[in-house]
């Protein structure tokens, strides 16, 4: 077997404008490897969510060291799984799968990525309190991330309510105190936040619109987004037109891809180099 030979892949829906493949295979080549990066794309196949344990050892017969998994995958995943690392079992949603020695080991990077994404992206902005937008696969780890990175008080909102319910009791007992409550009212949610975290399908291409009334955005909010295709969604473009401080989900791309690369194949990628790759693959794709 070549140790320098990986086949990885990404398991999700309506998935082929993805600049995963690129951003590993590029990053591979630079670091000396025969890197493949495959699209396991739910609805160019025509398949339901539940073909996932199908498609699982679709790729473990096929020698693949590892499949990231995107929406709508990240939480039925895990009944899949051999086991899972600290990270995925705490926050009960997995984006990348290793597959090693027969094994298939549940990871989450989102978190990081979203955690390093904010803190370069948006420095300095108020923090005492943040509306949360989607607490589904996503929404849990961006959830983590946002209370880690020292948002105060944080309001979720979903539209299963026991969603909601659920990551906020979570988080409450993570971190030990009133971190969190489910909301249902996002306007009155919004007009004592300082800023808006949306981490929900809508606004990718596949999904266009906006997620909220937009006249709940004001000039004194940020927002930040975690999708990105478009790099600029309907919600961001908004937000910047009212003279918000805004933050594309490019950046948690990054670093959940290189935290992932690095599972896969336990080297460490060059972020910075990603960056601007990252950069370069969205002017062409603009």
């Amino acid at each position: 077997m070549d140790k320098n030979k990986y086949l990885v892949g990404l398991i999700g829906a309506d998935i082929q404008m993805s600049k995963s493949p690129a951003l590993h295979e590029t990053e591979g080549r630079h670091l000396g490897l025969d890197y493949e990066y495959e699209l396991v794309d739910l609805a160019t196949r025509g398949l339901p969510p539940s073909a996932l344990p199908d498609l699982l050892n679709e790729l473990e017969s096929r020698g693949f060291a590892g499949t990231n998994i995107t929406h709508p995958c990240k939480q039925t995943v895990l009944a899949h799984l051999t086991r899972l690392s600290e990270d995925a079992e705490m926050l009960g949603a997995v984006n990348t799968v290793v597959l090693q020695n027969g094994e298939r080991i549940g990871h989450n990077t989102d978190w990081y990525g979203f955690y390093k994404n904010f803190e370069r992206g948006l420095p300095g902005v108020a923090k005492a309190h943040a509306v949360l937008l989607g607490a589904g696969g996503a929404g849990v780890a961006v959830a983590h991330a946002a209370v880690k990175g020292g948002i105060e008080k944080l309001s979720i909102f979903d539209q299963d309510e026991r969603r909601a319910s659920t990551l906020a009791d979570q988080l409450n007992e993570r971190f030990s105190g009133e971190v969190a409550r489910p909301v249902r009212d996002v306007g009155a949610a919004l007009a004592t936040a300082d800023g808006l975290i949306h981490a929900t399908p809508t606004g990718m291409r596949s999904h266009p619109g906006l997620p909220i009334d937009p006249d709940w955005i004001q000039h004194h909010h940020w927002v930040a987004d975690i999708v990105y295709m478009p790099l600029v969604t309907e919600l961001l473009a908004l937000a910047k037109r009212k003279g918000c401080r805004t933050l594309a989900g490019g950046g948690m791309t990054v670093f959940q891809a290189a935290a992932a690369f690095e599972l896969f194949t336990g080297l460490s990628p060059d972020t910075e180099r990603m960056s601007r790759h990252f950069d370069e693959l969205c002017r062409v794709t603009a």
